[in-house]
């Protein structure tokens, strides 16, 4: 556990893993012992259509959890969704896997959420984003979608347009940890479990309700204060900014040394606000979205 700036206690998890019970290259015993040793409080363990119940491996605890994957290499001519089921009390029943729709709905009958893995990589759009309107979660940032045969691990532009037509998930890092040759122990959440409670379904709960940033490392913390404007406190930061669906504004950047604080006034007309910080060595927080 860690307490943040906040006085807040938090959960650090990895919510996306593959070994070698698919197409991961080290062992579930491997795997937990790196994470272990990188101070995870828990992972969830999500190779490829092979569901993994709760429990823990070598003393890391695991939430159970699965990755569903649909389509192939053409995005162009078929929809490609990567499905990541979590926290569910048994095993979907998934009768038709090629059906977005219907994992989703199968992993919530179970007592899961699902979260849609890297949709930069998977160059999903924003009727995607509408068809699974179900999921819990999406990922802003995907590791090991910027390593190896992979250029795209940043999904915050197309999160951005499907902000801007009404459609908002909670926001989360992941490694998608296949190789362990630096796609490892890079990306994940920082739960909040001051109030104690941290079964499977409470950590669901709370991802749903975006009770948690996304993050490499750096803290982040938006407020919102009671004349409308916004507060931003962090780790000490090189760049904290803004997105929203203004086009411009002379409050994106703010740009130094040992940041730890920004302002924001939402012009009249925006609806959506999200922040990133990155510190000095490039490594990067993500707020979730805040709906104005």
């Amino acid at each position: 556990m860690y307490t943040d700036l906040l006085g807040k206690k938090r959960m650090k998890l990895g919510l996306h893993i593959h070994t070698t019970e698919s197409d991961g290259k080290k062992t579930p015993e491997e795997m937990a012992q790196i994470y272990l040793d990188a101070g995870y409080d828990a992972v969830a363990v999500t190779d490829h259509w092979r569901w993994r119940a709760s429990g823990q491996i070598g003393g890391l605890r695991t939430i159970s959890g699965c990755e569903y994957n649909i389509g192939g290499q053409d995005t162009a001519a078929e929809g490609v969704f990567h499905l990541i089921a979590l926290g569910a009390g048994e095993e979907p029943i998934i009768t038709d896997k090629t059906d977005p729709v219907h994992i989703i709905e199968a992993v919530n009958k179970a007592g899961g959420g699902v979260v849609l893995g890297h949709p930069a990589w998977s160059l999903n759009t924003v009727d995607h984003f509408k068809l699974v309107k179900g999921v819990i979660a999406t990922e802003i940032y995907n590791t090991v979608s910027g390593l190896h045969a992979s250029n795209r691990p940043d999904s915050s532009a197309i999160i951005d347009l499907a902000a801007n037509q009404g459609v908002c998930y909670p926001l989360i890092a992941t490694d998608d940890a296949h190789y362990y040759d630096g796609d490892q122990c890079v990306s994940y959440i920082m739960l909040d479990v001051t109030d104690g409670k941290t079964t499977d379904a409470d950590i669901i709960r709370k991802i749903a309700e975006g009770e948690f940033y996304a993050t490499q490392g750096p803290e982040v913390h938006m407020t919102r204060c009671e004349d409308g404007t916004f507060e931003v406190r962090c780790s000490p930061a090189s760049r904290i900014s803004f997105y929203s669906q203004t086009a411009w504004t002379a409050q994106r950047n703010l740009w130094g040394e040992n940041l730890t604080f920004a302002k924001y006034t939402p012009n009249e007309f925006e609806k959506w606000l999200r922040v990133e910080v990155t510190d000095a060595e490039g490594k990067q927080a993500w707020s979730n979205i805040v709906l104005l």
